[in-house]
């Protein structure tokens, strides 16, 4: 099955949409952008050319992913978060030579209304709460609150708050799954065995 274009949608030529992907209402997909199977893009989605997204991604409504994001697989990006790609935009200076990278690793959720500033880097499964506005990049697993973002707990793969402490050492199980995950040197890390 192809992808699925909703009738009041744009999709300019060269775009590339994997199979089973959606694109729903008022939405807009430039012809340089690159996105996998299995996504959705919910209404008022706007993607730019210089952007690649992977599979299972999904895009709740009223997001723009401008220019040098990059986002892997099973992200979700929740309502009316922000991507930027230019650090200090003046509208009478043009700095489309200056766009930092921004790269969400797989996993990750971005909440609704969350800001990510450019340049930074969210690591897999990293949860970003509502409203946060991360400024620098973000662990694995992290789990970062508040204007600006600030680590205050780790994540699973499901999605549950893991009982690590936020430096040193220690492990913990998902809760749900049974998972095993091990923090070592204030980094975590999820265990193949216990």
């Amino acid at each position: 099955m192809g992808p699925v274009i909703h009738q009041s949608a744009i999709v300019d030529e060269g775009a590339t949409l994997g199979e089973g992907t959606s694109v729903w209402h008022f939405s807009h997909v430039c012809g340089g952008a690159r996105i996998g199977s299995g996504c959705s893009l919910g209404q008022n989605v706007f993607v730019a050319n210089d952007v690649m997204i992977g599979n299972n991604v999904k895009i709740q409504n009223n997001v723009s992913v401008y220019d040098a994001v990059t986002i892997e697989d099973d992200v979700f990006c929740g309502p009316s978060m922000v991507f930027t790609n230019v650090y200090n935009p003046r509208s009478a200076v043009s700095r489309k030579s200056e766009y930092r990278k921004t790269l969400v690793r797989r996993g990750a959720t971005l909440g609704a209304n969350s800001t990510i500033v450019c340049g930074t880097t969210i690591g897999a499964y990293a949860f970003i709460a509502a409203g946060a506005v991360v400024n620098r990049d973000v662990p694995d697993f992290a789990l970062v609150v508040g204007v600006p973002a600030r680590h205050v707990g780790w994540m699973s793969r499901h999605g549950a708050r893991l009982k690590l402490p936020l430096e040193g050492s220690g492990d913990a199980l998902c809760p749900h799954t049974g998972e095993l995950y091990i923090l070592k040197g204030g980094v975590c890390v999820l265990s193949s065995t216990r």
